[in-house]
Order: C-alpha cells, then structure tokens, then sequence
C-alpha cells in the first residue's frame, strides 16, 4: 500500500507541475511536493521496520532525481534526511489534524532549504532567499490538503490491514 502510494505521489508531481506554471515570479499556491508529504504520512507504517523504509526513501528519490531533477543521488540523500525526521517526529509527537499541518510545514520548510542550499553552495543554479520563501509558501497549500486527504485515507483504514495505528 505505501509503495502505491508512494507512486501515486510522484506521478502526481509530475502531472502538477506540467499543468501549472512554474517559472521564476510565477510559481502557483499549489506547487507540488506531495512525495515528500506522502514520506511523512507514511511513517507510521514502518514503525519497526526502519531499513525498509529508508530503503524504499532512497530508492523514491533516486526515481524522483531520474524523472524530475538531474541531479542523481540529491533527492535520495534528501529524502533519507526527511525520513528520518519524520521518523523522530512520529516517535516523539502524537499526530493530530493540525499538527499534522504544523509539521507539514517543518517538512517542506527543511527540504527547500536544504536543496536551496545545496543547489546555492555548488553554484547550480542561481539562488536567493526570496526565491525559497516564495517557493516554501506557495507550496504549503496544496500539500497540506494532501496530507489531510491522506491522514484520513490511512485511518479509516481496517485495523487488520494496517500493521499499526496511527494515533
């Protein structure tokens, strides 16, 4: 079930992204990174099974570097980073509707700086601070109602089909 939805995830990046605009000054509320809120909705479902888990983080950020970055191996690295935050968050917090929300935020916040940094530090591509908080915000939309959608999805759940709860 997480590797579908994992799928789903990173196909519907790619969809999104085609159809909205994505130029420099035109980014749209609903820039995706649905993958990335999906690593953290995920979490609790490998609960005791962490090398799986980061297993399955690398290999979905290597695809996601093949399909929509080019830079081979930044995405898996970062992805790895995001599941371990996650996995320290879903340790230490209880995950409710809004803070589910709070650490939505944490997440994207943490990804866009880190790749914003990578990508400033190895003179990529030109960065500026405007540039990752405008493109921070006009993400937070859309992958919030995501995250929601999904945190819902995985609670109505059977618990006989789930290995886990999530709250």
């Amino acid at each position: 079930m997480t590797i579908i939805l994992m799928i789903i995830s990173l196909l519907l990046d790619g969809l999104i992204t085609n159809f909205l605009p994505y130029l420099s000054n035109q980014l749209s509320i609903f820039t995706p990174l649905l993958t990335l809120t999906t690593i953290f909705i995920i979490t609790p479902l490998y609960q005791k099974k962490d090398k799986k888990y980061y297993i399955l983080l690398f290999i979905f950020g290597i695809i996601y570097d093949l399909f929509y970055t080019n830079l081979l191996f930044l995405n898996a690295i970062l992805f790895t980073i995001i599941g371990f935050i996650s996995k320290y968050i879903n340790k230490n917090y209880e995950i409710t509707h809004i803070r589910l929300i709070i650490f939505i935020i944490l997440i994207i916040t943490i990804y866009e700086s880190s790749y914003a940094l990578i990508l400033w530090l190895f003179q990529l591509v030109p960065i500026t601070l405007t540039k990752v908080i405008y493109k921070i915000i006009h993400s937070l939309l859309l992958n919030c109602i995501v995250g929601e959608i999904l945190y819902i999805i995985i609670n109505k759940i059977p618990k006989k089909y789930k290995k886990i709860s999530i709250n």
